[in-house]
């Protein structure tokens, strides 16, 4: 069941909607560096080389094209994404300055969890808001889409509602999550591993995020800093 709607305060809820202005930036910057790497690829060229996600890395790869007209077009994507580069770090430190403001503390706990960095703490910080809008964690999970929403009518469930249902932002940041936990914690490993076992590759990760977004309930619930070792021996 998702809880219902919900009135952020105003400040809260203008640095959630500039923090998603900045996804959809983000996801423009990710456009252009797709677009050079599939034009280099479609000439038959080869690789280029270093990452040109890096503004360091990007000398000399307009000359890497021999056709003037498509070196032009690589010309374009280069200078937008040196355009967006600084937009997206000066935002980024605006953002951070603004959760400090806010609510420092829950920031600074949902940095705890091992691979969770300043966007994703952002994103579940502002995505939520004030966690105690939730009676129970199993709300959250829901309104997160980390478990299917039930159906019910009358107090009786009747089964579930679509994959849709909730926040998609929530849904996102626990999916990265979970990817980087494991990436940065040797538990996260091993319970992966154990997950793998039971419930096979394509639902561990799932599973794994599912428990994170819990954990991460809890955190702000209690106030508590996330306890890798508590975490992993619950979690198993």
């Amino acid at each position: 069941m998702l809880p219902q709607a919900y009135a952020y305060p105003a400040g809260m809820r203008a640095t959630r909607d500039l923090l998603r202005r900045r996804l959809h930036l983000v996801r423009k910057r990710g456009q252009l560096l797709a677009h050079i790497q599939m034009t280099s690829h479609q000439y038959n060229f080869p690789p280029l080389g270093k990452r040109i996600a890096y503004p360091s890395n990007r000398d000399g790869v307009a000359d890497h094209f021999e056709d003037r007209v498509v070196k032009k077009s690589i010309a374009v994507d280069l200078a937008l994404l040196g355009r967006y580069d600084p937009l997206l770090t000066d935002l980024e430190l605006y953002l951070v300055r603004q959760a400090k403001q806010h609510d420092a503390n829950a920031f600074h706990r949902l940095r705890t969890i091992p691979g969770v960095g300043k966007v994703l703490a952002l994103t579940i910080l502002y995505e939520i808001h004030d966690v105690h809008r939730f009676d129970r964690v199993q709300e959250f999970a829901s309104y997160a889409r980390l478990v299917k929403c039930a159906k019910e009518s009358a107090g009786k469930k009747q089964g579930t509602s679509g994959a849709k249902m909730g926040n998609v932002h929530l849904k996102w940041a626990f999916s990265e999550a979970a990817v980087l936990f494991v990436r940065h914690c040797a538990e996260g490993k091993k319970l992966l591993a154990t997950l793998e076992k039971r419930h096979g590759k394509g639902k561990a990760l799932s599973i794994l995020a599912h428990k994170l977004g819990r954990a991460a309930y809890f955190m702000l619930a209690r106030e508590k800093a996330f306890d890798v070792q508590r975490f992993a021996a619950t979690a198993m």
